[in-house]
């Protein structure tokens, strides 16, 4: 017994000094727990993030003014480019997570996207700067150069590719630096998604104020060049961090094991279910490899892909079953992760479409209204920074204030399930749409009376902005931890590019609901969306938004009572997993 014990303590001892979650450190070897990893490493790549969203948001909050003022493009088509460029870009992202957890690995995929992405801002530069590449020799441009349009379409769209390969390797990578399987250092990778945001914000506060400052009081070109200043220095960054950094080795294509269980489990769909989950196959812990990941429990839902666990004939040697006839218990849950994300994908699309509006309509409705504080006349796109205070505030009370106080009522680590803490932010998103509308049917007014709205102060627009910015708070983060955490461990990154596609396909149907809408009110005498903002009736779309997502709202409440968490196994037998549990520690 003594010795049992004293065994027992060594391999505590050992788990507390070593980190065996299949990450190496950047010599291949089993990582150091106490030199490498969670907040020494992760703060390296939440500078390089901070430096990506002040670019990027520097970029895309100005792009409908700078589509609508230099490449001279109309209302309609100026929103559907950005929209069309917002979309490709995080719908890219899913190309860009699977290479990272198939081939690549996730550092890799991050300094090849920013080498990309430097590449766009260097482009971008010189289509201002070039005498060749430029707009036009005055100041002003009645119209564009088509090479200056080509040039700067194409830099516009590496910076899109670049953002695929950056964005969710990188947030991906930064969760790789704790410890799942160590009670401390998963706690702090609850905060980590939180702090990720803070960054992630103070990133986009600088973009739309200082950078947006400079290409509407100096130029777009200097602004430019800043930016890719900024990107250099990040990299440099963050490939002096390497040494401190934990690294998955890519494990090739995750979708190959997916058709395996799905193949065999048609294949046996005759076979009878076994009495008990136990006689389902699995690799005990004990004879499971340092790269295979963590053992899933078995659940009750889908039960069809069970069948692919079934053992035909125990007296076969189970090393002599092709995987395209066998699967783990592991593999088959991992199967039913990502059948059970796809119905929570589709039913937060409507919140992104929300979130389309305030880098497109939102910024286009400063324009019409009265910038100035002062003497000072602020940027159209710099009002997006409410959005960014409201996130901020939001993130930080939720971290500092609610989580401790929520662990204490619930027993759950996280404070709340993942899935509540979504659809609390998808509420705020209802509420930024209605008053959205009211804003606008007052601006509208103003417009009736006076021809114009620019007696109205664009601080009418800090309501929307601060709402749709404290429901980010909840949504967009909660959405990271969600398809972080509740795919396989093998498509993490992936995981990270299914949370970008929803704001990226939201976009898309962003663009489709505007035609559609365009064309069915224009047959009854005057379209909402006009050539200008004040011959529309954006009051109108807000509220068709409004309606269009509360709808959904009931749809997703009846989606996540019966959602089932990710069940880690704990334990040596799938028999022994206590569901409840352990589902908990994963919601």
């Amino acid at each position: 017994m003594e010795q049992k014990n004293g065994l027992q303590t060594a391999n505590v001892r050992n788990k507390e000094k070593w980190v065996y979650d299949s990450s190496v450190d950047h010599k291949g070897r089993v990582p150091l727990r106490s030199s490498t990893g969670v907040w020494k490493a992760s703060l390296f790549i939440i500078a390089i993030e901070f430096s990506e969203r002040l670019s990027y948001f520097g970029i895309a909050t100005s792009l409908i003014l700078y589509l609508t003022k230099v490449i001279h493009q109309d209302l309609k088509t100026a929103a559907r480019s950005v929209n069309y460029w917002a979309g490709f870009t995080t719908l890219m992202a899913l190309f860009g997570g699977f290479f990272a957890d198939a081939y690549l690995g996730r550092f890799n995929a991050v300094l090849l996207s920013s080498l990309v992405y430097l590449l766009a801002l260097v482009l971008l530069t010189l289509s201002w700067f070039a005498p060749s590449l430029r707009a036009c020799d005055a100041d002003v441009c009645s119209e564009p150069r088509k090479v200056h349009e080509i040039i700067f379409f194409l830099a516009i769209y590496l910076i899109a590719v670049g953002t695929g390969g950056h964005k969710p390797s990188l947030e991906s990578f930064g969760a790789d630096q704790f410890d799942d399987d160590h009670s401390e250092e998963r706690k702090k990778k609850m905060s980590y998604f939180n702090w990720w945001n803070f960054g992630l914000c103070c990133g986009l506060l600088l973009g739309v104020t200082v950078i947006v400052y400079v290409q509407d009081h100096v130029n777009w070109g200097v602004a430019d060049i800043i930016l890719t200043m900024v990107m250099a220095f990040s990299l440099l960054i963050f490939i002096i961090g390497r040494p401190v950094y934990r690294y998955r080795k890519p494990t090739g294509s995750p979708l190959t094991p997916m058709l395996q269980v799905l193949v065999a489990a048609i294949a046996k769909r005759n076979l009878p279910y076994p009495s008990s989950s136990s006689e389902l196959y699995e690799v005990p812990k004990s004879q499971k490899n340092q790269g295979q990941g963590r053992l899933l429990c078995h659940t009750e839902k889908l039960k069809f892909l069970d069948k692919a666990a079934i053992l035909e004939n125990e007296g076969d040697s189970i090393e002599n079953q092709s995987p395209w006839r066998l699967a783990t218990v592991t593999k088959v849950e991992e199967m039913k992760l990502v059948l059970n994300v796809i119905p929570i994908w589709v039913s937060t699309l409507p919140f992104g479409i929300c979130v389309a509006q305030a880098s497109t309509f939102f910024i286009k409705q400063g324009t019409t209204l009265d910038r100035r504080m002062g003497n000072f006349l602020i940027p159209p796109a710099t009002i997006y920074s409410l959005a960014a205070i409201g996130m901020i505030m939001s993130v930080t009370i939720y971290e500092k204030i609610l989580v401790p106080v929520l662990r204490r009522a619930t027993g759950n680590e996280r404070g709340i399930k993942i899935l509540q803490r979504i659809g609390i932010g998808m509420l705020f998103s209802i509420a930024t749409m209605v008053v959205a509308g009211l804003v606008e049917k007052k601006r509208l007014n103003v417009v009736d009376k006076e021809g114009s709205s620019r007696s109205m102060s664009v601080f009418w627009l800090a309501p929307q902005f601060i709402i749709i910015g404290i429901g980010d708070g909840f949504t967009l983060v909660g959405l990271q931890e969600y398809f972080y955490d509740q795919v396989p461990d093998s498509m993490r990154s992936l995981g990270i590019a299914l949370y970008l596609s929803v704001i990226g396909a939201a976009n898309f149907l962003s663009s489709v609901l505007i035609t559609i809408v365009d064309h069915f009110t224009e047959k009854g005498g005057k379209s909402w969306i006009g050539k200008d903002l004040n011959s529309s009736r954006l009051d109108n779309f807000y509220w068709l938004l409004a309606a269009i997502t509360a709808a959904n709202m009931c749809v997703y409440v009846a989606l996540a009572k019966r959602y089932p968490y990710k069940n880690v196994q704990r334990s040596m037998a799938v028999a022994d997993c206590d569901e409840r549990s352990d589902a908990v520690s994963m919601a």
